[in-house]
């Protein structure tokens, strides 16, 4: 779905040499993106269902030793490569590597998915491995929407069909792609939408913004 023209702000007026820089640039605020221009009061909100994200411990892991002593781990060698740790705040899985990365995923927002990464790498330290903090990054924003309403799925699949996908035998929702921001959009006859693949938070609400419209013409009225 392609994403409207972004207008660009207003020229700032002629600033004042007698202020100085950091007064001149508080007065002059910043325009809201066009997106959110969009979105009415009476539209759902998008949440936050999982944030995954990735860190580097900057040291070689021994996955049995640290399944010896740590707690709430599981590692099952022959199965998966990886030694799986849990924790309950913030509740949390992760992947731990033996090449000392981590994948973190289950948190709700990017604050605590670093949060558990550090209580994770810290799990590890005490194993006795010099454990270090490096490049931590959230990969994926995955939100999801209840509309409220059915929404007729092949409508939408045929007027879009360059960027949505409608396998019912394979699969029972519609994956919809938004070029701008790029994500996927899974989209249910219930009207369940589930957004994944954004980079930001800012990403999800975005792409919902262009999205709703689409589903609300093809809203299935309910018999009275």
């Amino acid at each position: 779905m392609r994403s409207e023209t972004r207008t660009r702000p207003s020229p700032a007026p002629d600033s004042d040499p007698a202020q100085p820089p950091d007064q001149q640039q508080q007065q002059q605020p910043q325009a809201p993106p066009p997106w959110r221009q969009r979105i009415q009061p009476h539209w759902p909100t998008p949440q936050i269902q999982n944030v995954v994200a990735t860190v580097n411990l900057d040291c070689r892991l021994d996955l049995t030793l640290i399944a010896q002593q740590a707690r709430n781990v599981e590692y099952r060698r022959k199965k998966f490569h990886a030694l799986v740790m849990r924790i309950r705040e913030p509740r949390t899985t992760t992947l731990v590597f033996a090449s000392g990365r981590m994948v973190v995923a289950g948190a709700k927002s990017a604050e605590l998915a670093r949060l558990a990464a550090r209580r994770h790498a810290r799990a590890i330290q005490k194993c006795g491995f010099r454990t270090r903090f490096r490049d931590f990054a959230v990969q994926n924003f995955v939100g999801s929407a209840a509309c409220g309403f059915p929404i007729r799925l092949e409508g939408i699949a045929r007027q879009y069909w360059e960027w949505a996908r409608h396998e019912p035998e394979i699969f029972p929702g519609l994956v919809f792609t938004v070029q701008k921001p790029s994500l996927k959009c899974l989209v249910f006859t219930t009207g369940k939408v589930v957004l994944t693949g954004a980079k930001c938070e800012d990403d999800v609400h975005e792409a919902f913004a262009y999205l709703y419209p689409v589903l609300l013409d093809y809203k299935v009225d309910r018999p009275r």
